[in-house]
């Protein structure tokens, strides 16, 4: 891109970039563009030459490459999305107020009530950068959340990362964890829940996801548009910076600006402290209703902010760029329309509210700029010390991208790998066997307790949370009078879906709404965060047109919508992709969170029943991976309809506070779900395991490490168990007693088989991360 160096008037001696303008790319339509440098192919170039009817000017150029990136436009998965709204039915719209297109997904939950939530991959600058890729990617997802107009209240992170023992991963462990937690921390939100894996197949590219869910009565709503010609487009929060150039493509290089600075880096550098701020300076904006419409600057930063607000609106702005607040005064006028810095909002503000809203940013000491206007040109103008450098159609820019119809193949090797089933391992028989596995399934890198890691967030802060780590699902009350509520957990297996792609997607989807329905919640929604590897691999789209699919089908079935959420592709290292990784949330509600469910049972004497029925389903399991290193074979199968009635069941048993407590059956199986049922509250249990061996016809080994699906594990106090057992009955669900809590020995007991004391379970489960990354902060 050409840029002259000029000197600014009345800056004696000072110089400044004037960059590309309009006028001079129409006189040099021949003039070589960096369009490969920037991410773009020939026929993209070629096609916004035909729109613009001219070359782009670079800012033009530089706008089109950020915003018609895969990060950006979606343009090698919009044709699968589209699934999620076209299969939806009326029962999926009754309490949804804003569905995918908006920043975050809005829900009715009740006496005025709605909860807006969502989940965002920060993947590729968390192993660049563990510690601020991972800290502005808790920023980015919290400011989605505050632009729906909403406070909010909590926070979840699903966390990948390479084998527990490589030498790389304590770097990103450490990096990704720390970030995490100040950023979080600081902005006052509760941690509630989440998940961490160790698997080498995410050694060179780790997983970073973060969910964010936020509170707002339905008045409060507000929705990221530019209507209303005249209105004001206004800037505010921190300066732009010449961080995150380049952070959702590759937009940095040296080829960008000549004579201006190099190397920016492309991992933005995030400040919570501002952000609380901007957070209570955007509620007391939304409260005094100064905010027409609004947009938080994440991706392509005020590329994305105006092209989104102008094709979201009466389709027309004027931008003059120069009066945007800089950290840095070196800058070009490229750089800062791609400038990624955090903590950053565009308003449209009408011209009678402008000195109030100035006002009530003054007052919260949050630097602004009024940029300019929305206009009814149906075109985006941006304007450099009086040189037209952008003049767009909007939606050209940021809706109507490329969209791409990648080549599907079926995976070469998926046959073979199928066919390694683990049915052909060598299964304990014995006790001891049967103890010596169940504490190696206890103390791995992936079942083990993860304190290590939640100890560094705070879960309780702001004084609503009323469940959260080790919990199936985290939970936060909402309305103080009322007691209401929701939870939300999220949920992914990798290994299922490198076996199956579909039948993964459908068991995360399960095993999330399952977790919700587990804390006594009725699960009402879904968000989802797709990580997969390129989408220039055919198998990889397979894979993934192949999740979508099952993913869509399987919300309609349940009749739960899918709000929004995140497709991160190119997650690879060379040409090895990690297995496909459809992270899955799911947000239930509660009438009253005093009748929360926790994971594990507290007094003694209550009656132990198992939800569900048992098969030989090891494939893919826990159980396999750890014992014998082996992936290969089927998941297990999954029943909708049975989730659903299993989650009404929970649901009934839970109002009816007939429930000690439920926890989930999934990773590791009963023998996981049993220990961590002691260890919640130490608190021991005897069980016995004959009448679901004879009633399913399974052996032992099958009966505690099987991952089959619609199973939970209850605990009912003996005054409760007619009306619990009759519960059961008239719902039709399968329900076998297995045994009884027992503080006077704490530990567990497997009748006829093995028995571990409290001490070595707590040994086994709690030693493994603090053994490989150091001590464990105290809680």
């Amino acid at each position: 891109m050409t840029t002259e160096l000029t000197q600014a008037p009345g800056s004696a001696g000072s110089e400044r970039h004037i960059p590309d303008t309009v006028s001079n790319a129409a006189a040099t339509p021949d003039r070589e563009q960096p369009y490969g440098a920037l991410g773009l192919k020939e026929d993209e170039y070629l096609k916004i030459r035909e729109i613009l009817g001219r070359r782009p000017t670079s800012g033009e150029l530089a706008m089109y490459s950020v915003m018609w990136s895969e990060h950006c436009s979606y343009k090698s998965s919009k044709i699968y999305l589209r699934q999620f709204g076209e299969k939806v039915s009326p029962a999926m719209k009754k309490n949804l107020m804003v569905g995918m297109g908006e920043n975050a997904g809005v829900v009715d939950i009740g006496n005025g009530w709605a909860v807006t939530f969502k989940g965002e991959s920060h993947n590729h600058p968390s192993y660049i950068e563990p510690f601020q890729g991972a800290a502005t990617g808790v920023g980015g997802i919290v400011r989605d959340i505050i632009s729906m107009g909403a406070r909010p209240v909590a926070v979840m992170d699903q966390l990948r990362f390479g084998a527990i023992d490589a030498p790389d991963t304590q770097r990103v462990v450490d990096g990704v964890v720390s970030g995490i937690s100040f950023y979080a921390n600081c902005l006052g939100l509760p941690n509630i829940g989440g998940e961490t894996v160790f698997d080498a197949v995410y050694q060179g590219n780790p997983l970073v996801n973060v969910t964010s869910v936020g509170v707002l009565r339905h008045e409060d709503l507000h929705l990221a548009n530019a209507k209303g010609a005249g209105n004001k487009v206004v800037l505010f929060g921190a300066r732009t910076g010449g961080d995150g150039i380049g952070g959702a493509s590759i937009l940095a290089s040296d080829t960008f600006s000549a004579g201006g600075p190099t190397k920016r880096p492309s991992v933005q550098v995030g400040d919570p402290f501002a952000e609380k701020v901007l957070i209570e300076c955007c509620l007391e904006l939304f409260r005094d209703e100064l905010v027409e419409g609004i947009q938080d600057l994440g991706a392509a930063g005020i590329s994305c902010a105006t092209s989104e607000l102008a094709s979201n609106g009466d389709g027309g702005m004027f931008i003059e760029l120069e009066k945007v607040l800089l950290r840095d005064p070196t800058l070009t006028a490229e750089e800062i329309l791609m400038s990624e810095s955090q903590e950053r909002m565009m308003a449209v503000v009408r011209p009678d509210k402008l000195d109030a809203f100035l006002a009530v940013v003054a007052k919260w000491e949050v630097e602004t700029s009024v940029l300019g206007e929305v206009t009814d040109t149906g075109r985006l103008i941006i304007n450099w010390h009086g040189e037209e450098i952008v003049n767009v159609e909007p939606r050209t820019v940021a809706v109507d991208g490329p969209v791409y119809e990648r080549p599907v193949a079926y995976p070469s090797w998926l046959d073979e790998l199928q066919a390694d089933t683990a049915r052909s391992l060598d299964r304990p028989e014995t006790g001891d066997q049967l103890r010596e596995q169940f504490l190696a399934l206890l103390g791995s890198p992936n079942l083990a307790d993860k304190s290590w890691i939640t100890n560094q967030y705070d879960t309780y802060v702001l004084g609503n949370t009323a469940l959260s780590f080790p919990d199936d699902g985290g939970m936060i009350r909402v309305d103080e009078e009322s007691g209401l509520g929701f939870a939300i957990a999220t949920d992914a297996n990798g290994r299922y879906c490198q076996l199956d792609p579909a039948q993964g997607a459908r068991l995360a989807l399960a095993e999330a709404y399952r977790n919700v329905a587990a804390t006594g919640a009725t699960p009402v929604a879904v968000t989802d965060c797709l990580n997969f590897g390129s989408p220039e691999n055919p198998e990889v789209m397979w894979q993934f047109s192949k999740t979508v699919e099952a993913l869509s089908d399987a919300c309609l079935e349940m009749e739960i919508p899918v709000t929004g959420g995140n497709v991160s592709f190119y997650n690879q290292t060379g040409t090895a992709p990690i297995h496909p990784t459809p992270v899955i949330g799911v947000l239930g509600v509660i009438d009253d969170v005093a009748k929360r469910i926790p994971s594990g049972w507290q007094d003694e004497g209550d009656n132990i029943y198992l939800l569900g029925t048992t098969s030989l389903e090891l494939d893919g399991s826990a159980w396999a991976g750890t014992i014998h290193d082996h992936l290969g074979g089927r998941p297990p199968a999954v029943n909708l309809e049975a989730e659903r009635q299993l989650a009404g069941l929970l649901a009934a048993g839970g109002s009816e506070s007939l429930l000690g407590s439920a926890h989930d059956l999934s990773e590791g199986g009963l023998g996981q779900a049993l220990a961590e049922s002691v260890l919640r509250f130490g608190v021991g249990a005897r069980v016995w395991l004959d009448e679901v061996m004879e009633r399913d016809g399974v052996d032992a080994a099958t009966a505690l490490f099987s991952e089959s699906t619609g199973r939970v594990l209850v605990s009912v106090p003996r005054e409760d168990d007619v009306k619990f057992r009759g519960l059961c009955e008239g719902r039709g669900y399968p329900v076998a007693r297995i045994g009884v809590t027992d503080k006077q020995n704490p530990g567990l007991e497997v009748q006829d088989l093995f028995t571990v004391n409290l001490n070595e379970l707590q040994a086994t489960h709690r030693g493994t991360l603090p053994a490989r990354f150091g001590a464990l902060i105290a809680e």
